[in-house]
């Protein structure tokens, strides 16, 4: 992908794209890969980068959601999990099973979450990822050997999804734009373009790096803004009520002597009615989430007092050395886009997507869920193909492989989530001197990876690539601030910067990167 080549296929287009997406999430990419793949003319526009909000905040997990069937949301939890396998089989590079642990300390629990595991992974049919089953005290210590021993009765192991969330999102835009799809990061929309009889008919927007304001006309406009799709149904009608509820979460990242083996735990039950996961991830620990609803919507969420401490005292409840905040490597907070009104709990609120046409014409995609983003897409480009009256064609990402797809895709170490595209990116790392060598002692990433980032995948600041293309700030925010300057220069080098903004550039990732720690 290069942002240069998808301008010049912008200017050269006169004609009204199929639809134009406003959003580079999940969901946005998702529909951007449908909609190309379909053969619609399909532009997809970004304020900032792919995955800057709340697709790679997640909590790395692909799963069909234990929570929801609690709720009684049988549909939900079986979508998802249909999803999870789809997902599975068309990015394997990306996606992973992961074993996790329910821990037991009252004599209830283990028929209890034993039955209900064992329905979860009924419901998963064809599409599951391996059996759960009750442990006993000695079979829960053997696979959780860092779990809290005092009172400690058994467990019980069930099997779910992890992958790398804006991974998978740089390689859906890859996919896009494999499929023909235009896809623009930093162009944020600053306006609906109307026709006379006030239905929506395109879209005007502005480059951020040259300041050059474009308009680009549209059978269908598409939002799917995530949090902040609220706003951009106002720009259509500024009395517009509100769809989404909006909630945060946080995370906190580990050293992975926390918890050692290849196991997760899953807490069902915590005192803000969320699940709490302590997740091995990248050679780290991931442990979240809380649920706070919240009023504002920043497009860099911080994580409150509060959310740190409950996330520690929780996690302290079940390992055997309970963390504190000079452990805490990183800490980082996402928005969720719950539908719903601000008169109920979030944390009872669905993971189940909607769709709403406004009387212009605009079609809005909020809430979901990571894991069910290609049924989210399905969904709403059927609904635009009939809204913009294209021609009937068939949803084809059932089947479509993601970028980088390989069968086989255990190899690589940490380059796994380039999948084909790690031996390049080795080869680059070999070709030019200093390619290969680590950013960071505390960290895996290469040089080469930031010169891939910048050349291949469309990263255009010192940000992109650390928080992004690598995961470099969420898993350790010193590390990645000692690493910007290096970083940086590579960037320059690769991108045409002079030394103002070099510098620039890695005081900015700097101030940053303070904010994700505690």
């Amino acid at each position: 992908m290069n942002r240069a080549a998808m301008l010049a296929q912008l200017a050269g287009r006169s004609e009204p794209w199929d639809v134009v997406v406003i959003g580079g999430g999940a969901t946005g990419l998702g529909i951007a890969v449908d909609a190309a793949s379909r053969g619609y003319a399909a532009l997809l526009l970004e304020q900032s980068d792919f995955g800057k909000g709340t697709s790679s905040r997640s909590t790395k997990l692909v799963h069909g959601g234990v929570r929801y069937l609690e709720q009684g949301n049988i549909a939900l939890v079986m979508e998802a999990l249909k999803e999870r396998g789809i997902l599975r089989r068309n990015a394997p590079h990306l996606v992973s099973d992961l074993p996790f642990v329910v821990p037991n300390y009252d004599w209830w629990e283990a028929p209890f979450y034993g039955l209900g595991l064992k329905l979860y992974n009924l419901l998963a049919g064809k599409y599951g990822f391996g059996p759960s089953s009750i442990l006993s005290r000695e079979e829960t210590l053997a696979r959780l050997p860092n779990i809290r021993m005092e009172g400690l009765r058994g467990g019980v192991v069930y099997y779910d999804g992890q992958f790398d969330d804006s991974r998978l999102l740089i390689h859906l835009a890859a996919t896009a734009a494999e499929q023909g799809g235009v896809l623009l990061n930093y162009a944020p929309v600053t306006g609906l373009v109307k026709g006379g009889d006030g239905c929506v008919e395109g879209v005007a927007f502005r480059d951020a790096e040259t300041g050059q304001a474009y308009e680009a006309g549209a059978r269908v406009v598409v939002n799917a803004t995530g949090p902040f799709c609220d706003a951009v149904r106002r720009m259509a009608d500024p009395e517009a009520r509100p769809m989404i509820a909006p909630s945060q979460g946080i995370h906190l990242v580990f050293d992975r002597s926390f918890l050692a083996g290849d196991h997760a735990i899953m807490v069902p039950h915590t005192r803000d009615g969320r699940v709490m996961f302590a997740i091995p991830w990248h050679g780290h620990v991931v442990v979240g989430t809380t649920d706070t609803p919240v009023r504002e919507i920043p497009l860099e969420p911080v994580p409150m007092e509060a959310e740190i401490e409950f996330v520690l005292e929780t996690a302290g409840q079940y390992l055997a050395r309970p963390p504190g905040r000079e452990d805490v490597l990183s800490a980082f907070a996402g928005i969720r886009p719950l539908v719903g009104s601000g008169e109920v709990s979030t944390a009872s609120l669905s993971r189940g997507h909607a769709i709403h046409i406004d009387r212009s014409g605009l079609l809005t995609i909020t809430g979901g869920k990571w894991t069910t983003y290609r049924h989210m897409a399905e969904d709403c480009v059927n609904q635009a193909a009939t809204l913009g009256r294209l021609p009937e064609r068939p949803c084809l990402t059932r089947e479509l492989r993601i970028h980088g797809f390989e069968a086989e895709a255990g190899g690589h170490g940490h380059l796994r989530v380039h999948g084909s595209d790690a031996p390049a990116v080795l080869e680059l790392a070999r070709a030019e001197a200093g390619l290969g060598e680590r950013l960071h002692p505390s960290l895996p990433y290469l040089g080469a990876e930031v010169v891939w980032a910048a050349r291949r995948e469309m990263a255009r600041t010192l940000e992109d690539v650390l928080a992004r293309r690598t995961r470099a700030l969420f898993l350790n925010a010193r590390a990645a601030g000692e690493a910007a300057p290096r970083a940086a220069a590579l960037m320059a080098r690769e991108l045409g910067w002079d030394a103002a903004r070099e510098a620039a550039e890695v005081a900015g990732f700097r101030r940053l990167a303070a904010g994700y720690r505690v």
